[in-house]
């Protein structure tokens, strides 16, 4: 098959987020299918962007066909990034012919983040006779309606609106993300019969030989070690929706109890987490720089317990497909989930305590409850996580989830 898969945030292993579409192409291309990603230039996730010089710049990375549409640079979640999007989805519709001709895709799935892509991706199918899917990761126009306050009657979320709908209408197979979706989507169009999960995954190989910590990061850790702390480590982005400052709170009260937690990762509001610690004498929560992803399975098999949180938001009640607890279930290490969602992986996994989000109390206890529990019951949680993630969650088992699908909309 010949497989054009969009998203405006999609990268690469060298330029960073968004990982899923990247990593979904690399396994289609190694099973002899031919892929091109269409992406913006810039994108606020990466870590690096490409160089582009035209309007439409190709480049190969790991046999995947790179068609980048050249985007201007923002910053932030404002008017900027909302011109940066209106403008990549208009050129995606006005080259789709020529997209469409140098290509000649089998079928097109429409990744991006808001619902506009479909349109592009719905033209780019029509002028090449292609099969059209439509990918959803997040639930637009709800997700800046419920996460940022947006009215129902706002021109933004009125346009999103047609576009979501018209999108559900007109694609031939969803392929969602989030797993409780199924009738949110059919309320908006989507006719019965074509819905399909595909969750976030793990690429096995990646973790047969990771990197070791750098000095700094392992000085720390044998530290705490030595001292007998018990060590509850999260890696990630620091920001408002993973929770962390319920975790300073959760640290506050557990500062008699040998236990320390040690986060990793970088974000918008770590300088303030640090402040808040040093303000109130939280002294058992540190703060390291982040590590690249090839590093951190050493840093996770250096923990005792891992933590993952989300902020109480209605939003998740579609489901979650989080790529951290994956990573954790990897390291095969008991987890401590504070997260209310429509489906609960660590619950069905039986790997670790799921307590309620942002409630104190209760992560306190599942940590407590942790500690307290015998090293060969830990190790139990850490095995049925590690079985679990390689059951359901390699890349090798969600590609053969994905092509199966991908074949039979190209055959019908």
């Amino acid at each position: 098959m010949r497989i054009l898969y969009e998203s405006d945030l999609a990268g690469s292993k060298y330029h960073g987020m968004a990982y899923r579409i990247y990593q979904f192409s690399r396994e289609f291309v190694e099973r002899g299918h031919e892929v091109m990603i269409v992406a913006a230039s810039y994108s606020h996730v990466r870590r690096i962007n490409p160089i582009v010089n035209n309007e439409l710049t190709d480049e190969q990375i790991d046999g995947i066909n790179y068609k980048w549409i050249k985007t201007p640079k923002y910053q932030g979640n404002g008017v900027e990034r909302v011109v940066h999007m209106f403008l990549y989805n208009l050129k995606l519709w006005l080259y789709a012919k020529k997209i469409a001709r140098s290509f000649k895709p089998d079928v097109v799935i429409a990744s991006g983040v808001s619902p506009l892509d479909f349109i592009g991706c719905y033209r780019i199918a029509k002028c090449s006779g292609a099969k059209i899917c439509l990918e959803v990761g997040d639930l637009w126009p709800l997700t800046p309606m419920e996460l940022g306050g947006y009215s129902s009657k706002h021109p933004f979320i009125r346009i999103m609106q047609k576009a979501e709908n018209f999108a559900y209408k007109h694609t031939e197979t969803v392929i969602s993300l989030l797993p409780c979706a199924e009738e949110y989507m059919m309320l908006h169009g989507l006719k019965g019969g074509k819905f399909h999960n595909i969750p976030n995954g793990i690429i096995v190989k990646d973790w047969m030989r990771p990197e070791q910590l750098s000095q700094p990061h392992q000085s720390i850790i044998k530290r705490l070690k030595k001292e007998g702390k018990f060590v509850v480590g999260f890696s990630g982005t620091h920001s408002i929706s993973n929770a962390l400052f319920t975790l300073l709170d959760v640290a506050m009260q557990l500062l008699d109890e040998n236990i320390v937690f040690v986060l990793v990762g970088d974000g918008p509001i770590k300088d303030e987490l640090r402040k808040c610690a040093d303000r109130r004498n939280i002294n058992n929560v540190y703060f390291l720089p982040s590590i690249s992803k090839s590093i951190i399975p050493s840093f996770l098999d250096a923990m005792d317990v891992l933590y993952i949180g989300f902020q109480k938001q209605s939003l998740y009640r579609f489901g979650i497909s989080p790529n951290k607890i994956f990573d954790y279930m990897m390291a095969s290490k008991p987890i401590l989930q504070a997260i209310d969602a429509g489906n609960d992986i660590v619950k069905e996994a039986q790997c670790g305590v799921s307590v309620d989000a942002e409630n104190v109390t209760e992560i306190v206890n599942g940590i407590l409850q942790l500690k307290n529990m015998p090293i060969a019951e830990r190790e139990k949680l850490g095995k049925n996580g590690y079985e679990y993630v390689l059951k359901y969650h390699s890349y090798d088992v969600l590609t053969e989830r994905y092509l199966n699908i991908l074949t039979n909309l190209v055959k019908s």
